[in-house]
Order: C-alpha cells, then structure tokens, then sequence
C-alpha cells in the first residue's frame, strides 16, 4: 500500500513536468526501461548494497540505462537511496495509467507478458491487438524475459492467467508420468 503511495506521488510530479516539457513519450519509454533494471537481479543487489559508493552505483547505472533523460537517472538513484528501489515499476505502471487517461484512453489492462526471450517491436504490437481483442479492452504489454521458462509464452492481465510455457507444460508431463510411475 505504501508502495502506491509512492507510486502516484512520484508519477503524478513526472507526468506534470513531462507535460510542460512536452517528452510524454521519453518519459514513458525512459520510465519502462528503468523498471526493466530490476529484472537483473545482481544489479538489483548492487543498487541496494550500502557497501557499494554512490559514485560507482551512478556510473553502473548510467551505463545501464544509456541515454536517458537524467531526471530518471536521478529518480533511480533516489530510489535506491531511500531503499525503495522497487517502486519503480509501480511508478511506471502508474505513470503509463496516467499517459493513457491524458490520451482517453481509459480503462487499458496491463497485460504482463514473459517470454524465454526478447520480443521484437512488431512482434509485441500484433501480440498486444491479439490480447486486445480476447479481453475486450485495450491493453498494453509489460514484457519480461525470463529464460527459466524454457520456451512458449506466459500472459498475465488482471486476475487472468494463460501458461504457454514449455516449463509449465513438462511439470505437467511430469505430473503425468509420475501418477503412471506408481
């Protein structure tokens, strides 16, 4: 709960300063690709490690996130400064809720899509009209990469979950088997 707090004070103080500097679009995008750093999880640990300076955890992170607006450096930095790293996503997710309010757009799902591995662009807009069309409203992809999963695709949009993963498929097949076993 306190998270969302967080979340919406941080995204609301974004989307106004991206609204009067007009970058809506780098802030969405630049936002996105921060929450994506705590995908790895050893840089995760770095950022939150109180060993490491903060000198080399800006240089890490600069590194990481390439050429993004420098306020989003900041923010990333402030985060893990305060210990609340991970609200990152939150704040993205809400300020991607806010983007989409600003644009009439209400009422989009986020719809979390893992995949062994990275989706091409052309590749997660046909995936987000397919979705769009099996949920009835629109939506847009949060995509994750996680190898564990083996192959296939795992689609998460509220409260509703459909596991294409190889992974979940032999668990299945192991289940199978080892009722056969006995």
């Amino acid at each position: 709960m306190t998270s969302n707090i967080y979340a919406r004070r941080y995204s609301k103080a974004i989307f106004g300063m991206a609204l009067e500097s007009k970058e809506i679009n780098r802030w969405q995008s630049d936002l996105r690709k921060a929450a994506s750093l705590l995908d790895d999880h050893a840089l995760f640990s770095l950022m939150t490690d109180n060993k490491v300076v903060a000198d080399e955890k800006i240089k890490v992170l600069s590194q990481r996130l390439g050429e993004v607006n420098p306020l989003v450096l900041k923010l990333v930095f402030l985060l893990a400064a305060k210990g609340k790293l991970s609200v990152i996503n939150d704040i993205s997710d809400e300020y991607q809720r806010l983007v989409d309010n600003y644009r009439g757009i209400e009422g989009t799902e986020i719809a979390e899509v893992t995949t062994a591995i990275p989706l091409d662009d052309t590749y997660q807009l046909k995936l987000a009209q397919r979705i769009t069309e099996i949920v009835g409203k629109p939506v847009v992809l949060k995509s994750r990469v996680d190898p564990g999963i083996i192959g296939g695709i795992i689609i998460r949009v509220g409260d509703k979950l459909i596991d294409g993963s190889i992974r979940s498929k032999l668990a299945a097949l192991r289940k199978d088997l080892g009722g056969v076993a006995k």
